[in-house]
């Protein structure tokens, strides 16, 4: 729906027929056409989702969750000794 409302489009009905197209045969392709305001078939206009994207994606989320761990952990220490 998002990508449909970011292209002025209404998301309501292509993402219905999407749906329909992906319920009719679970290796469908379909995707939204911006450019036609339409669905169509995203391998065709040659759009595909890069595997480095979604490893980027993973690895900047393990980082992030790392840091907030670490400074759970700073924050749960117990204050140093002062002299």
């Amino acid at each position: 729906g998002t990508i449909c409302d970011n292209a002025g489009l209404d998301s309501s009905e292509i993402v219905a027929n999407l749906r329909a197209a992906h319920g009719a045969d679970p290796e469908s392709r379909m995707g939204v056409d911006v450019i036609h305001g339409d669905m169509g078939d995203m391998s065709e206009m040659g759009i595909f989702e890069a595997f480095r994207v979604k490893s980027q994606v993973l690895n900047s989320a393990t980082e992030a969750a790392e840091m907030i761990l670490r400074v759970d952990d700073i924050i749960r220490a117990a204050p140093r000794q002062r002299q």
